[in-house]
């Protein structure tokens, strides 16, 4: 007798090779249009499932899966941020949690180097006037940033993105240092002529560039709040590609305004899609929608992540991208 296929719910469209093979391999419902789905959709889709395919977009609370039922038995993340996901109360109720990481290091640090160049050389400002039809020639004071080579990047979290950022960084002649939980071992700040700043307030008090490269947890919530911001160099200029919840993003608008910030290169937001109408406005801030890991290449490879994740567990073994409350 054949066994019976899983029953897979994704709830955003993914890459059309990702959605062929789910559908070759497991009973799937696809998601017809790519807008998220509501709170009742979501729980809809738990209690018909045996595997969940959500998204960062999609926001699974206690509340949800304590509706979740007993068929539900593995959330498939696509993705590697969990943030999104109450990881501890799926365990409690027996459902598993897998993510996709170090898909898209690469994707986001050039995204990240690709900011802190917009941003310290002003990238926006000239873009705006040549499509505005206002530039009338090269003059030798016109629009003048700063210099990468020999400047202090301060990266806060070296993981797997932050350490694609020191690499990228290096190349282009700045020197690196790093906060993280823990020190690196000492072959790899060798590779990097990394320091290490076991204080966070020590090292933003003296970078020329702070890149955000850290996950959202507890922890880390407006871990640069306004005090810290407070720290940094009025020269200084602050890039994120991690997520918004890590900066207190009022805090950081107001000191942009003030001048107290030279600038900033941001790509995720602490309210999502509602991005503080200040930033739109400013001339030294470079927005970009959230869009660090966007490439074809890494988003296939995300989806064959979740693909191994999910066969893995329907032949009965351990996910290999499971993800435990300890790890947050």
């Amino acid at each position: 007798m054949a066994k019976q296929r899983l029953s897979v719910v994704v709830t955003r469209r993914l890459p059309e090779a990702v959605e062929t093979r789910l559908s070759e391999l497991f009973d799937v419902v696809l998601r017809d249009d790519d807008t998220p789905m509501t709170r009742d959709e979501m729980v809809s889709a738990m209690k018909q499932a045996d595997v969940l395919i959500p998204t960062l977009s999609d926001k699974i609370d206690s509340a949800m899966l304590s509706q979740a039922g007993e068929r539900l038995k593995l959330i498939a993340n696509y993705g590697a941020g969990v943030d999104h996901i109450d990881v501890a109360t799926a365990r409690q109720r027996g459902i598993l949690v897998s993510n996709t990481p170090g898909v898209s290091a690469d994707d986001a640090a050039d995204m990240a180097l690709a900011l802190i160049l917009s941003a310290t050389r002003r990238v926006p400002e000239g873009l705006a006037r040549m499509q505005s039809g206002t530039w009338d020639g090269w003059a030798p004071t016109a629009l003048l940033g700063h210099r990468v080579h020999g400047k202090r990047l301060g990266i806060l979290g070296m993981g797997r993105i932050g350490t694609a950022v020191a690499r990228r960084a290096q190349a282009c002649g700045m020197q690196i240092h790093y906060h993280n939980r823990r020190r690196l071992r000492p072959e790899i700040e060798a590779e990097y002529d990394a320091t290490y700043w076991e204080s966070l307030d020590q090292m933003l008090a003296r970078m020329d560039v702070i890149s955000v490269n850290c996950p959202h947890t507890p922890s880390t919530f407006h871990l640069l709040n306004a005090r810290r911001l407070k720290l940094m160099k009025p020269t200084a200029v602050i890039v994120n590609t991690s997520r918004g919840e890590v900066i207190d993003e009022n805090a950081m608008t107001r000191m942009l305004k003030a001048g107290e910030i030279a600038g900033a290169g941001l790509d995720v937001y602490e309210h999502g899609s509602e991005v503080n109408p200040d930033l739109r406005d400013m001339p030294n801030v470079v927005l970009l929608p959230h869009i660090s890991s966007a490439t074809v290449e890494g988003r296939i490879e995300m989806g064959e992540k979740v693909l191994i994740n999910i066969k893995t567990f329907d032949d009965g073994h351990r996910p290999p991208d499971l993800v435990v409350p300890a790890m947050l």
